[in-house]
């Protein structure tokens, strides 16, 4: 938004991250108990590598329950935002590979922010077993109903009379949606302030709030408040309109030649043992088929991946060499 245009449309404030404590004695609901060498053979640390209230999170609970009732101990959200979805990751990659660590990977972590921080210490493909993708979905463009620009015309418009006083937030320096709007400045010739959060969640409630007037977020994680008028969609990051939200138009079609999707898989530290890698795999594949599971994906805008760790492991190394040239070519970087 316009410094100055509306009090409520300021520059964000800096957010203080909150992680949620882990309940403990979670364990003796579930029996019978495990003997030692079994898998799994205690709780499963769930990390998301944003705050709570985004896709990310979401997706993770998602799988996180089914895996739960499935594997018949407790998987636990464990939430450890900040870096561009680094800090997270970094701790899975660095712990125990025997299976009761998890990570809701996804393009920030393993694909952009590799590219856009100077001090990553992982490798995106060999410190991790990848085990399962679970879904696909594009980003979208929302503003607070209050904000003066309700099109991606007006916002344009606006961005151009006013260079360097229009923001936009998103859950973090090194998203997709951080890229989609450097990709937006670029297109269209703006000069715009980006906004990064810990994560969508802390991110939309400000546009809510009206602190910031528009957002980049991924289509699941602003779906809800999209239906409830609490923002205003724009745009839609996909080639096509999602059957979702079919009257929100593309990038494409207003102009913008902008096309990308976010995605959400699970990993593990490298050298968790295959056998552990492809009875997650299995689990997590059957989980996303269930017919619940399946609609809650289709109603959030996601589109389901029934890949091997093989095919997932691929498209990841197909990520990282994609994203890397965008992130050099946008001049964006982060410390």
């Amino acid at each position: 938004m316009v410094g100055g245009c509306h009090r409520a449309f300021g520059r964000a404030p800096l957010l203080i991250a909150r992680r949620g404590l882990i309940a403990a004695g979670l364990a003796l609901a579930y029996a019978p108990a495990r003997s030692q060498g079994t898998w799994p053979n205690g709780p499963i640390r769930f990390v998301v590598p944003f705050a709570p209230g985004g896709t990310t999170d979401i997706m993770a609970r998602l799988v996180g329950e089914r895996l739960q009732a499935r594997l018949g101990v407790p998987v636990v959200i464990e939430n450890r935002p900040g870096a561009g979805a680094t800090i997270g990751s970094l701790a899975v990659a660095q712990s125990p590979p025997d299976g009761q660590t998890l990570l809701m990977s996804n393009i920030a972590s393993h694909a952009i922010s590799p590219a856009l921080y100077r001090n990553v210490r992982y490798d995106p493909v060999k410190d991790f077993a990848h085990i399962a993708m679970v879904t696909v979905n594009p980003s979208v463009m929302v503003a607070n109903p209050r904000f003066e620009a309700q099109s991606l015309e007006a916002f344009i418009a606006l961005a151009k009379a006013r260079p360097g006083q229009v923001h936009y937030a998103t859950s973090g320096a090194g998203s997709s949606n951080h890229m989609i709007g450097v990709r937006l400045a670029l297109a269209a010739g703006l000069e715009l302030v980006h906004i990064p959060y810990r994560g969508a969640g802390p991110a939309m409630t400000d546009v809510i709030a009206g602190v910031v007037g528009v957002m980049f977020d991924s289509l699941p994680s602003a779906s809800a408040h999209i239906r409830a008028g609490s923002v205003r969609a724009l745009a839609v990051s996909g080639a096509e309109r999602s059957p979702a939200f079919p009257d929100v138009p593309t990038f494409r079609e207003q102009g913008i030649d902008i096309v990308s999707y976010s995605w959400f898989g699970v990993s593990a530290p490298a050298g968790t043992p295959s056998a552990i890698v492809e009875r997650l795999n299995a689990e997590i594949r059957a989980s996303i088929a269930e017919p619940a599971v399946a609609r809650r994906l289709d109603e959030l805008g996601g589109s389901p991946r029934d890949w091997s760790p093989a095919e997932f492991t691929a498209f990841v190394e197909r990520e990282v060499a994609t994203w890397a040239p965008v992130v050099r070519a946008s001049g964006a970087t982060a410390d």
